[in-house]
């Protein structure tokens, strides 16, 4: 089998290939850190979304969702602090001018480290550059570069910059004439537009604390080193959900969140050895507690979800900037207070890379008599782009007929997919490459007895079912 760094590759190939990802703009060459979603990709980006959104507004009774606009007023992201504070320490090599961030620039020479099997060594690294972040010294970060033998890629020198801040908001222009024009931000997250309408959907929703706001939707962040496929780009999609709270309780809020977000991504089948949770040593400006789930990806344990107690930051900072009101009255103890925040924020494009880097599958069919493999995807049937493939044994003898009328008993259910080009054996490993997890197949005996042949993805088994059941068995395993 591949390795890790095989596997990732083999998997960004993957993606290509059957109509997944692409390359943005890829006949002028690819915008870099720019991604499409082709057919499947978007149906399976889709599906995630759907069931994320699900499981926070349907499944909570006190939590609702909003769809807040990517133009917020300037002032917005001044109150956030994001205007003072929502950059990273970079590093410039004098000789190929590349700038690189410098927690990335570590973590590749952990990395390296770690595959020479100086595991030691690449721990004791990243130990030492929590503390300097932490302690916002550059002047340390520059020296542990150095000492470190960090190059640059690209010359293969030394020769580094001091270290510094670089903003990471991408800003526009608002307004019909460009001299008039005002500077407004692209939002680098999607938070912001839950608090600045907190009393809009308290008050219209009659909410009552605790209650949370969920929303998703694109953010963008000028990425210096954007890299590793659709895990870090600099137009990538979010869901957040805010949930507001008494003062003084976030310390039980906030493990229970932990608890709850990882159960959702044990839903997804994945095995619980695949997550972690990794607390931060560096805590954001507005938060006194935070940590994230990490998925050990093919590139190694990174970054998932964050979850965040946000304390009330961020609506009295709002309401200082204001100069509006933004405070909840609690009838049970009689008193006007600014809510606190616990949020849960995961990032929509590196949950897919977390289910395909999980469904990818190559297997060895091979006999004595024959050499056989498959790349298969064993994406959950709830998520998968297809759910089921009809397939008509052959093109004549009435075959198409029975199975037209099958996909159109199904389609209005879930997703189905219908061809009749190539032999059976390609077309369920199509099938198989795209994760779809049932395919039925229509034959001769269908027109005699009623049944179908139904094959299952992971295991290849098939057995013959009633036409008249395929709707109701493929429903059971969408839950």
């Amino acid at each position: 089998m591949a390795t890790d760094n095989n596997r990732f590759q083999a998997i960004i190939s993957h993606c290509k290939e059957y109509g997944f990802i692409f390359q943005s703009s890829e006949i002028y060459d690819g915008l870099s850190a720019v991604y499409d979603y082709g057919q499947w990709g978007s149906e399976l980006k889709k599906n995630i979304r759907d069931y994320w959104w699900k499981s926070m507004t349907q499944m909570h009774e006190n939590i609702v969702g909003i769809d807040a606009a990517i133009f917020m007023h300037p002032t917005t992201w001044k109150a956030s602090g994001h205007v003072d504070n929502f950059s990273d320490p970079m590093i410039d090599n004098k000789d190929s001018k590349k700038r690189y961030r410098v927690d990335h620039l570590l973590e590749a020479k952990a990395d390296e480290l770690e595959k020479e099997g100086k595991k030691a060594e690449a721990d004791a690294l990243l130990a030492t550059m929590d503390k300097l972040l932490a302690a916002n010294d550059y002047e340390g970060l520059k020296k542990l570069i150095e000492d470190a033998n960090i190059k640059c890629a690209i010359s293969g020198t030394k020769n580094w910059t001091e270290v510094r801040q670089f903003n990471l908001m991408f800003s526009t222009q608002l307004g019909s004439v460009s001299e008039e024009a005002s500077e407004i931000y692209l939002r680098p997250e999607t938070a912001q537009g839950i608090f600045v309408n907190f009393l809009n959907v308290q008050k219209t929703g009659r909410m009552k604390i605790p209650f949370g706001i969920a929303q998703t939707g694109k953010a963008f962040r000028n990425e210096i080193v954007a890299r590793q496929f659709i895990f870090r780009m600099r137009e990538f999609e979010q869901m957040e959900m805010q949930f507001f709270i008494r003062p003084g309780s976030q310390k039980e809020w906030y493990d229970y969140w932990k608890e709850e977000r990882m159960k959702w991504h044990l839903s997804l089948g994945i095995p619980k050895e695949k997550f972690r949770f990794h607390d931060h040593v560096k805590l954001a400006h507005y938060a006194d507690a935070a940590c994230d789930i990490e998925y050990e990806f093919p590139i190694g344990f990174k970054e998932l979800e964050g979850i965040h107690s946000r304390t009330d930051f961020d609506l009295r900072n709002h309401q200082e900037y204001s100069k509006k009101k933004i405070q909840y009255f609690d009838a049970e103890i009689n008193q006007n207070y600014i809510p606190y925040v616990v949020e849960t924020s995961v990032g929509l494009d590196r949950t897919i890379m977390m289910v395909l880097s999980e469904a990818y599958t190559e297997e060895d069919l091979s006999t004595p008599e024959k050499q056989d493999s498959r790349v298969v995807l064993k994406i959950p049937p709830k998520l998968a782009p297809i759910k089921l493939a009809v397939l008509p044994l052959v093109k004549k003898d009435g075959l198409p007929e029975i199975a037209r009328e099958i996909m159109d008993n199904c389609k209005s259910h879930f997703r189905c997919f219908y061809e009749e080009k190539d032999t059976i054996g390609k077309r369920y490993r199509r099938m198989d490459a795209i994760g779809t997890p049932f395919c039925i197949t229509i034959d001769k005996q269908t027109k005699e007895d009623g049944t179908v042949t139904i094959r299952h993805r992971d295991s290849m088994q098939q057995d013959r079912i009633p036409a008249s059941q395929v709707r109701e068995l493929v429903s059971k395993y969408l839950v």
